[in-house]
């Protein structure tokens, strides 16, 4: 059992950052800390996509056929386009030359997907980082609890000022 979890301790390490992210964006009332917290979470899932996506002994899905004279140069006609769906057929046929690569290559869509949300996590953090800029100029803070106070005493303000103009209205 105790190898069985050392084993797989890369995969402990990807909770704990996870865990680690989210407390941060969770406890945290600064508006920048709680942007390193789901920075922190959207890495800990692409470190677990990757890691999943990772085969030992393997590689990458390429079968290599025979060569083509011709390569790309000038001779790209029909010769070549027979050459290589009798190779690509030759390869189907003889599947048994290629049954153990089929047991040991990794997988390259988790890693294709993460590219992705790379991509995704930098836009979501540079939209943060731009929303806590305009939070900062408007509220003077980017502490949670006073931005959420100062919006809290200027809706009462906005409330009584409201029920002024409608009694000096009825009056």
């Amino acid at each position: 059992m105790l190898e069985f979890i050392l084993d797989r301790g890369n995969y402990w390490a990807i909770i704990g950052l996870m865990m680690i992210g989210l407390y941060i964006s969770f406890a945290s009332g600064n508006l920048i800390k709680r942007l390193v917290g789901v920075s922190i979470f959207q890495t800990s899932i692409c470190l677990f996509y990757v890691t999943l996506g990772k085969v030992t002994g393997g590689t990458a899905p390429i079968l290599f056929g025979p060569d083509v004279e011709g390569g790309h140069g000038g001779g790209h006609g029909a010769e070549e386009t027979h050459a290589a769906l009798d190779a690509v057929l030759t390869a189907a046929s003889s599947s048994e030359r290629y049954a153990d690569l089929a047991n040991t290559y990794s997988n390259p869509l988790p890693h294709v997907l993460m590219l992705t949300a790379i991509v995704v996590g930098v836009a979501t953090l540079s939209v943060g980082l731009a929303l806590i800029v305009r939070i900062r100029e408007a509220y003077g803070t980017i502490e949670s609890d006073e931005v959420r106070a100062i919006d809290m005493e200027t809706a009462i303000a906005q409330e009584a000022e409201q029920e002024k103009a409608e009694r000096e209205a009825l009056a």
